[in-house]
């Protein structure tokens, strides 16, 4: 397939035991019939060339990422003028530049709601701050991300909804190798 290029994201792979190498991960893509996929760190992140459509990506590739691992994981896709709002809307611009990595953004399927956020500011219980974006939501760790007690299932809860956090520079780069 050719086409316009999509990030795709996987949730919760390679933590808790559900492993996925970068190695098996391409090989799911191309199996999928996308050429020359391009995966980033270890956390699954890749960028595919596709004419599908990302929500037929993101189906397709849930599928089969069951089929393959025996469970279920989330799979978020973006093309890239989604991660350029998603940029563009970064209300943590100072962190943006000056500590990049405490900074992260988590895709969602939907907008967050203003009830939805409101939970999830009351769960903070350190320095963290969010605020919504473009079908995701921004979060401020400026004591680090590893010993914050604002985690994933705190935000899956909170939002009612899976998401899949990354942090500003690979959102930066993903959006860079879309373009």
């Amino acid at each position: 397939m050719s086409g316009a290029k999509l990030a795709v994201l996987l949730r919760a792979i390679n933590v808790g035991g559900r492993k996925l190498t970068s190695a098996d991960f391409k090989t799911a893509l191309n199996d999928l019939g996308y050429a020359d996929p391009k995966t980033i760190g270890a956390a699954g992140s890749a960028v595919i060339a596709t004419d599908d459509l990302a929500a037929a990506v993101e189906a397709g590739l849930e599928a089969e990422l069951k089929s393959r691992l025996g469970f279920v994981t989330e799979v978020f896709a973006r093309p890239y003028a989604r991660l350029a709002a998603t940029l563009k809307a970064n209300p943590f611009p100072k962190l943006a530049e000056e500590d990049p990595s405490h900074l992260l953004v988590v895709f969602l399927r939907r907008d967050p709601a203003a009830a939805e956020l409101a939970a999830l500011r009351e769960k903070i219980v350190g320095r963290e701050a969010v605020e919504a974006g473009p079908a995701c939501f921004y979060v401020a760790y400026p004591d680090g991300i590893g010993t914050s007690k604002l985690t994933p299932a705190v935000f899956s809860r909170a939002l009612r909804q899976p998401g899949t956090g990354r942090n500003w520079n690979t959102v930066g780069k993903l959006a860079e190798l879309t373009a």
